[in-house]
């Protein structure tokens, strides 16, 4: 009797002929994610992972749950295609569990074993029931669902640890995010490293109006977001000589617009030098002035990429929560500004037309500064 950790995805099997993709991808970002355990083993075989560990368990677990396309992770018994052993392996789990009702479940895609899934449950739940002290059968609202797999080996599993969801991330292209120190853009980029995105980063910087504080904000945002499988470029751009050339030459009530315009069109530039197709911002729609219906149309018509939004209809409360959820909520909060809260005029324009802001932002000479963006690059 070995034990083991098996892996469970859901809408990869949807895929089709496409599948075989998805499923490779999730076993190398799995190996990936726990190459420095010595003593792991993972194997992809007839529509199921299973991770053998002989070492820290509860860390690999914890590695786990963190990357995307794992629905659920379960602690099983394998062992041969015997009843006996499947009769002990079953009596050990549930002598585990907190719970007064079970109920068995056996899948049986090994049609060879001599007997059906109905007779396997049968008799493992009379096993059970003779064994552990306190224990009932219940097929309706068991507390405890113990589960048996006839393969080419069994398992013996009862419990579910939640995984991350999503798609295995690298199945679905590149994007850069515009990530800014706040709650909102760190949320944006898990969601969309949900979907299989890989991402790259940039943060504007403005010294001495922005301290190193601030920067330091952004990198432990990216710190956190790569412990979800995959490390990210920080693309720091210097911002400040031209943000001031917007304030000092554009009319006050569209610097914002401007500002955002600015940004998008250098994080595109990047980006395509980066070999991604989109770009990633943490807008949610009306939530501030340049959140408007129309400043996000004034916004989008800065860049030809495709800009995704994936918290454009969640309040703030949602993406509070969820970012509470993915480990960067207590850094964001940090009460060091980033460049979008400083210079902010008291009555930005809430419903710009592109014509009047194309027409403001022609007062300055920009593009010298787009050519020429002074900028670090950190691995994080």
């Amino acid at each position: 009797m070995q034990d083991v950790l098996l892996i469970k995805y859901g809408e990869l099997a949807l895929k089709g002929d496409n599948r075989s993709f998805f499923e490779n991808k999730l076993v190398k970002n799995i190996k990936s994610a726990l190459k420095d355990f010595k003593e792991v083993k993972v194997e992809k075989t007839h529509g199921r992972i299973y991770v053998e560990c002989d070492g820290d368990i509860e860390e690999v677990i914890e590695r786990l749950k963190k990357i995307f396309g794992i629905v659920g992770i379960t602690r099983a018994k394998k062992i041969g295609l015997n009843l006996e052993e499947i009769y002990e392996a079953a009596i050990e789990l549930m002598r585990e569990y907190q719970g007064k009702t079970f109920k068995v479940e056996t899948k049986r895609s090994n049609k060879s074993f001599p007997y059906d899934s109905m007779e396997v449950s049968r008799r493992v739940g009379a096993a059970v029931l003779k064994n552990v002290k306190g224990l009932k059968v219940d097929v309706h609202n068991p507390d405890v669902l113990l589960n048996v797999e006839i393969r080419e080996m069994a398992f013996v599993y009862a419990g579910v640890i939640e995984g991350a969801k999503g798609l295995p991330l690298g199945t679905n292209g590149k994007a850069t995010v515009l990530l800014s120190g706040g709650i909102d853009s760190p949320v944006a980029a898990w969601m969309m490293m949900k979907r299989g995105v890989e991402i790259n980063a940039v943060y504007f910087h403005s010294p001495p109006y922005t301290s190193e504080r601030a920067k330091d904000k952004v990198v432990d945002l990216c710190k956190v977001l790569s412990q979800y499988g995959q490390s990210i470029k920080l693309h720091v751009v210097y911002f400040t000589d031209l943000q001031l050339e917007i304030y000092e030459k554009c009319p006050a009530k569209f610097t914002t617009i401007i500002m955002r315009r600015m940004m998008m069109k250098i994080a595109e530039k990047i980006a395509k030098n980066t070999g991604s197709m989109a770009l990633i911002t943490g807008e949610s729609l009306g939530q501030v002035a340049s959140q408007t219906i129309e400043s996000l149309y004034v916004t989008n018509a800065s860049v030809s990429m495709p800009v995704f939004r994936p918290l454009i209809g969640m309040d703030k409360t949602e993406i509070i929560e969820l970012a509470q959820k993915i480990g960067t909520f207590e850094i964001s909060i940090r009460p060091y500004e980033d460049c979008c809260t400083i210079f902010v005029p008291k009555h930005p324009a809430t419903k710009p037309t592109l014509e009047k802001v194309v027409e403001a932002e022609e007062k300055m000479d920009y593009q010298k500064y787009i050519d020429n963006i002074e900028m670090e690059i950190i691995d994080v």
